[in-house]
């Protein structure tokens, strides 16, 4: 099976985060999210995965140079201009002939992909829209489907108020070739917009599964801070991170870390590899990544500190993501 993975823009909302890295390759739990999900579509029988780029699209070339990950043959396209979510698929797509799986390479899940391909062969299907339930669908894609799936209407964005379900397009896609040959090559066009409600206008081609998997967007602070927490917590599995050892129960420490004897650890906490926590410090609710010094008496909680992060001895972080390579004496105010 072959995906498509829509890498996207900068991520102006993580900023100064993706000032030098992209979104997809920022660590969720001290693991690149784009190697997640890579893995996550190769424990689903994907083997080949195309790749479509934008912002700083050298760091991905060099982060996977050798054209593979997890089994995985990559290849990387890069638009030369915008053209929107279904011709950036139908252009990444170029060669493939064969029913393809596209992503959002933003989106955190553990869905079912394998039971998703399935629910879309079995209703004769030209494209199967993955559904999430949220609270308020009024930024989103709201996906109203009959009891067999097969969607009634899509409807990008509408006032939560006038939204006919909390349904809504969770950006994973199975698409026949019939359904890309029919996007205009090289023009800018809306997959949300544009191809889904035409395919409408002929009933029994477009369906959609809702799906209780978790599912998150980690495009902003609160929800990149979130995708660490959840995912140490547990809820897409254990460990966080291959070779993490369990210190207590939902704590993990990676190799080479240094923790004082009385230091304390309150779950969920990563430590990252060749991080120091020292005498007397506090880690409640955080992950450390790779280098990072919490020197004696210090505390961090509800935070992520990425590698190479050094807070002074005494100091505190609270609900703060701190960027790579940076010394902190502080209270509060990181």
């Amino acid at each position: 099976m072959k995906a498509v993975v829509l890498v996207g823009g900068q991520g102006t909302r993580l900023r100064p985060l993706t000032y030098t890295t992209p979104k997809p390759l920022l660590p969720i739990a001290n693991v690149p999210f784009i190697e997640r999900q890579l893995m996550w579509l190769a424990s689903h029988g994907v083997t080949e995965a195309v790749l479509s780029l934008g912002y700083l699209p050298e760091a991905f070339t060099e982060h996977f140079s050798e054209g593979y990950f997890s089994g995985i043959k990559l290849r990387f396209v890069v638009e030369d201009e915008p053209l929107g979510t279904a011709g950036g698929i139908r252009f990444a797509a170029d060669g493939i002939d064969d029913r393809v799986v596209v992503c959002n390479g933003d989106v955190l899940t553990d869905l079912d992909l394998t039971a998703f391909v399935n629910f879309h062969i079995d209703r004769g299907a030209e494209a199967t829209i993955s559904l999430a339930k949220v609270d308020d669908p009024s930024g989103f894609g709201v996906v109203p489907t009959h009891d067999d799936g097969e969607v009634i209407a899509f409807i990008e964005k509408p006032p939560r108020e006038q939204a006919p379900t909390n349904w809504i397009n969770a950006g994973t896609y199975v698409l026949e070739p019939e359904v890309l040959d029919r996007i205009p090559a090289r023009l800018n066009v809306s997959i949300e917009r544009e191809t889904f409600p035409r395919m409408l206008e002929n009933p029994g081609r477009l369906y959609a599964v809702q799906s209780d998997s978790y599912w998150l967007d980690i495009g902003t602070p609160q929800k990149f801070f979130e995708a660490h927490h959840d995912v140490v917590a547990g809820r897409l599995g254990s460990p966080p991170i291959a070779g993490a050892i369990a210190r207590s129960p939902g704590v993990w420490v990676q190799s080479g870390a240094v923790i004082a004897d009385d230091a304390i650890l309150t779950a969920p906490v990563l430590i990252g590899e060749r991080a120091i926590v020292g005498s007397g410090a506090v880690v409640e609710d955080s992950v450390l990544g790779p280098g990072v010094e919490v020197s004696a008496e210090s505390t961090v909680r509800h935070s992520v500190l990425l590698t190479n992060v050094f807070l002074a001895r005494g100091s505190t972080v609270n609900q703060k993501v701190v960027a790579v390579d940076v010394s902190l004496a502080c209270d509060d105010s990181a």
